[in-house]
């Protein structure tokens, strides 16, 4: 007979409280980093569901968990809503966990493992190696969503952001214009890097040098900042390519905010076609990701892990487009 763990357990393990142990499996609330995380570790290692999980477990079979760390920008709501109607056409349930702001997904992941579901798909977040190797033991398919960590062994679905890149730089190229600037989004991310690596290729090859690089961290409020800071310079960008559409929406704010015009002053270039790209303030040009396609995969992913679990730690990436609109 195997003895059913509490949470007393785990508390004598990770060296805390029972009401400690409780905190810890709730998003937000007031328990530290490192405590939280030997909670979690040790309520793992010994097999402890809450209670809550426990009543889950019984429930969600057919049930794909989606755990995001970004719902502010606004290409994630909208990849929320097109998986919960292909899901909703496939008979399957989804339930969504979102992680703190500025937290990974561990903080979340012991919920996701708790509810015993299908699998889980993690948009705009990373999965530390540790629970990347709990989710393996406890047989649970995990797909990352526009993300890839190759060295955790996950399985990713992505647009090709290293082509998308380099598509956003050789139409730079053949505007002319040589003033070119980045603006640049969260530096360990798979989306920055692959983004400034196609797109600093084309660059390369045409033998322009970049005329300024700023980090506006996928953030509005940071990437007006930086832009406007740029553009009191006494030599100005002729174009900037912003790493997502977010911060390119706020590059044509900060740009009409000193007076320039959009694109005679200054062209400006994103990535992802979220709705309000096409809005008539903005008009983006910008790479648009099939999300739906994106979507259809990730399952499709989903589904062969779980019947072969040989499959584990596949790459698929989907090839975007650009759209082009009246910014650049």
């Amino acid at each position: 007979m195997v003895m059913k763990r509490t949470a007393k357990d785990v508390a004598l393990r990770a060296g805390t409280s029972v009401s400690a142990v409780s905190r810890a499996f709730k998003p937000g609330s007031a328990l530290s980093d490192d405590k939280r995380k030997r909670i979690l570790e040790a309520a793992t290692e010994l097999g402890y569901a809450t209670p809550s999980g426990q009543v889950a477990s019984r429930v969600n079979l057919g049930t794909i968990a989606l755990v995001a760390g970004d719902l502010a920008n606004p290409f994630y709501p909208t990849v929320l809503e097109a998986l919960s109607q292909e899901l909703f056409k496939r008979e399957r349930r989804l339930i969504l966990h979102v992680a703190p702001a500025g937290r990974d997904v561990d903080a979340v992941m012991q919920q996701v493992l708790d509810y015993k579901v299908d699998a889980a798909i993690i948009t705009s977040a990373t999965l530390s190696s540790t629970l990347a190797r709990t989710c393996t033991q406890r047989k649970l398919p995990v797909v990352l969503f526009n993300r890839a960590q190759p060295e955790a062994g996950i399985s990713a679905v992505s647009c090709d952001n290293f082509a998308g890149g380099r598509a956003i730089g050789e139409r730079i190229v053949e505007s002319g214009r040589r003033r070119i600037a980045f603006v640049g989004g969260l530096e360990d991310t798979s989306t920055h890097i692959e983004r400034w690596r196609g797109f600093s290729e084309a660059l390369n090859h045409a033998g322009i040098p970049l005329f300024a690089q700023v980090s506006g961290a996928f953030d509005y409020g940071k990437a007006f900042q930086a832009v406007s800071d740029l553009l009191r310079e006494g030599v100005k960008p002729e174009t900037i390519f912003c790493c997502n559409d977010v911060m390119a929406l706020a590059a044509i704010d900060a740009a009409k905010a000193c007076g320039m015009q959009v694109p005679g002053d200054l062209a400006v270039i994103g990535f992802d076609d979220i709705p309000m790209a096409a809005w008539q303030s903005y008009r983006l040009t910008t790479v648009r990701q099939r999300i739906r396609l994106m979507i259809k995969e990730c399952i499709e992913l989903i589904d062969l892990i779980m019947s072969d679990p040989e499959h584990a730690g596949t790459t698929r990436l989907v090839p975007g487009y650009l759209i082009e609109r009246d910014s650049g």
